[in-house]
């Protein structure tokens, strides 16, 4: 899975790739519909490979969380990001036990969530590729 070309954009509903750079900005396919567009430099634009959570030690990338659902999930879809609060930090705790409760809201989690489930639909979500990446490398150091 490569989070560097998957997008979020301050403004725009849900994720987008990142097609092409054009003179005025970006070229963007819209994740769920397929539909192109432009994003301009004026708007924040967020990879979401940048993204990372705060946790009561280091910062966790937001791809290692993906990955702690994935595997709870076996690959299918997470909770509805609409679920209760309790639900919401009950489920989160569970993929990453050790969040900063001060700093991770609620609504942080619900976009995690609601961006995990929207990459699972769209069989965009292979942790595959990595687990035998890191296998080769345990048996070259072996």
């Amino acid at each position: 899975m490569e989070l560097s070309k998957i997008l979020s954009i301050g403004g725009k509903p849900g994720l987008y790739k990142h097609i092409a750079q054009s003179k005025t900005g970006i070229v963007i396919e819209s994740i769920v519909d397929g539909k192109k567009s432009s994003a301009f430099a004026s708007e924040q634009i967020s990879s979401l490979n940048d993204i990372s959570i705060f946790t009561n030690d280091e910062d966790v990338k937001l791809e290692d969380v993906f990955k702690n659902i994935y595997e709870k999930e076996e690959g299918k879809k997470a909770i509805s990001p609409k679920s209760s609060s309790n639900d919401i930090k009950a489920y989160f705790e569970s993929v990453l036990p050790d969040y900063d409760k001060d700093r991770v809201y609620v609504s942080d989690m619900k976009k995690v969530i609601k961006w995990y489930n929207t990459l699972a639909e769209n069989n965009i979500l292979d942790f595959s590729k990595e687990e035998e990446k890191e296998n080769n490398e345990d048996k070259k150091e072996d």
